[in-house]
């Protein structure tokens, strides 16, 4: 695993952390360069981001959520107030296997499109009579996709969460009910596809609503 962490706005005390996973075959670098971190600059938010390349072996193999609950959430507890951790596409997704299966690791959730998992994994529950009468079998929780889902079965979630997704999203049915488990406060959708035309205006969208929050308390 390799992190790129930069700060870009420093305050008094403890500032909040955003924790950020790419999606597949994307790295750092393009989040950066896609100008992810000029947006926290520009509206001068006390927001630091770390931006973590997480090996997609390691996703395969079941290790990477440790490996990131290990090396960067639990060291970054020290020395933040809040920690939000979000991603897109598969880094939404992993970002909520991580809430899963770490409650309590975390302070919020960051969702640009987030990939709703396999059409197997969605078609057992609308098989089932749709999420509220599914009930997982034992070896359905062994997967994490399921257990996404699972999680998601608890709304209201007990974590402030923004999620968002562009309407042409070839994900967009899929993402639609992953999306219906927030407040419509949370919810947002925008003109776009499964692309920076959509992720860079919903990256927009998440620091409203954290400046939001933030002035709020």
């Amino acid at each position: 695993m390799s992190t790129l962490l930069q700060t870009w706005h420093q305050t008094q005390g403890h500032p909040a952390l955003a924790v950020l996973l790419p999606g597949a075959c994307m790295k750092a670098g393009e989040m950066v360069a896609q100008g992810l971190p000029e947006a926290v600059r520009r509206r001068q938010l006390a927001l630091d981001l770390c931006i973590v390349d997480l090996d997609l072996a390691a996703i395969s193999g079941g290790s990477a959520l440790a490996a990131l609950q290990q090396q960067v959430i639990a060291p970054a507890r020290s020395g933040y107030r809040q920690i939000w951790l979000g991603g897109i596409s598969l880094g939404g997704l992993l970002s909520l296997c991580h809430a899963a299966d770490y409650p309590g690791s975390v302070d919020g959730l960051c969702l640009l499109a987030p990939y709703p998992g396999s059409r197997i994994t969605r078609q057992r529950i609308v098989q089932a009579g749709g999420l509220e009468a599914w009930q997982p079998s034992p070896e359905e929780l062994e997967d994490p996709e399921f257990r996404v889902w699972n999680w998601l079965k608890a709304a209201p979630l007990p974590l402030p969460a923004f999620i968002g997704y562009g309407r042409e999203d070839r994900f967009a049915s899929g993402m639609a009910p992953l999306a219906e488990r927030f407040p419509p406060a949370s919810r947002l959708t925008l003109p776009g596809g499964h692309d920076w035309s959509a992720w860079q205006p919903l990256w927009e969208g998440f620091l409203e609503f954290f400046q939001a929050r933030a002035a709020s308390v």
